[in-house]
């Protein structure tokens, strides 16, 4: 269960002794040179105090050795740190190639949380131990940070694009999850905790509950139900491009630059498709502002990445088939 908010969290992740290796040693480095200076004050003070105020000190002639050593020191320990700390961000913003991924939107004052197998939970996030997870969020309204200490990550959720954070669990058990970024009168209420499990027990909690259909099941359903089938075509003959296989790789606008078909390009593309044309086709695709909610803008992501490159079945349809849900054969996904 959880307790109280100690001044050092446990490391509960991989990431978490490389953050505190770096913030300890930054520490140590600073209050060294502040004990220096401290030191050199109240020695000096003593040393050279005069109760009368008549005495005049002697002329400084300066000494460049002393000079050279107090500039030079200080720039080779602070690149030192700047190495070490990039370094330590590269780990914290890449994300393995093969992570669990969970899909997240925040909104006052709660976390609401998505698994792509179709499970979802609010203010809390069950992980399997030892095994990467990716999550990715936005927020439904203003701006929100999603905070867990003792996994020593945080980003900020913003509305519009989407953010992530990764981290492996390294510790069964309980822990904190805040919101880190004030977002109005009952911010201090927005927290919960993320719940490490053994993977047996994880897939257990899983899998409990009934059945659910998975978001890429749900994202197929979605684009038939909005139409998008109906323009967007395996071959891309429709008046709409086809994403078949396309999640990932960089495709060309009409103003000649080029964009990579991530989350982000998905979900503008739905909702201000005029915004980034790509080459070769027209202003056609109507506006779904106001018609898809971000738990319907990451199940149509989701299964725009379950596409195959080939003439393969969906990962969707399979997924639909294994739940026994039924869903048409789609065709492609929104631009």
């Amino acid at each position: 269960m959880l307790s109280g908010i100690p001044l050092f969290p446990e490391q509960a992740s991989n990431l978490a002794p490389e953050v505190d290796n770096l913030y300890f040693f930054v520490t140590a480095v600073t209050a060294f040179f502040a004990l220096i200076v401290i030191i050199g004050v109240l020695v000096f003070t003593i040393k050279y105090r005069d109760g009368t105020g008549n005495r005049v000190g002697a002329p400084i002639t300066g000494s460049i050795p002393l000079e050279l050593g107090w500039s030079i020191i200080p720039f080779f320990i602070s690149m030192g740190i700047f190495g070490w700390a990039t370094l330590v961000f590269f780990h914290l913003v890449r994300a393995p190639d093969q992570t669990l991924e969970i899909y997240s939107t925040g909104k006052r004052w709660m976390w609401r949380f998505q698994h792509i197998d179709g499970k979802s939970e609010i203010n809390q996030l069950h992980v399997p131990l030892g095994r990467p997870v990716k999550v990715i969020f936005t927020s439904e309204d203003v701006l929100h940070s999603l905070y867990i200490p003792s996994f020593r990550v945080k980003a900020d959720a913003i509305p519009g694009p989407y953010s992530s954070i990764w981290f492996t669990p390294t510790r069964v058990g309980e822990y904190h999850l805040f919101c880190a970024e004030y977002c109005g009168t009952r911010h201090s209420g927005m927290i919960g905790s993320v719940v490490v499990m053994e993977p047996n027990d994880y897939q257990a909690w899983l899998s409990g509950g009934g059945t659910s259909m998975s978001m890429a099941a749900r994202g197929e359903e979605l684009f038939q139900q909005l139409g998008c089938v109906g323009c967007h075509l395996n071959d891309g003959s429709g008046r709409g491009p086809s994403l078949v296989g396309k999640y990932g790789a960089q495709e060309t606008l009409a103003t000649g630059a080029t964009v990579v078909i991530d989350d982000t390009y998905i979900r503008e593309s739905i909702l201000t498709p005029q915004m980034k044309l790509v080459a070769g086709y027209g202003p056609v695709m109507p506006t779904f502002q106001g018609v898809v909610n971000e738990q319907s803008l990451m199940s149509l992501i989701e299964f725009i990445k379950s596409l195959p490159a080939s003439g393969e079945r969906p990962a969707a349809a399979q997924a639909s088939a294994a739940t026994g849900t039924t869903a048409p054969p789609a065709q492609g996904g929104p631009r």
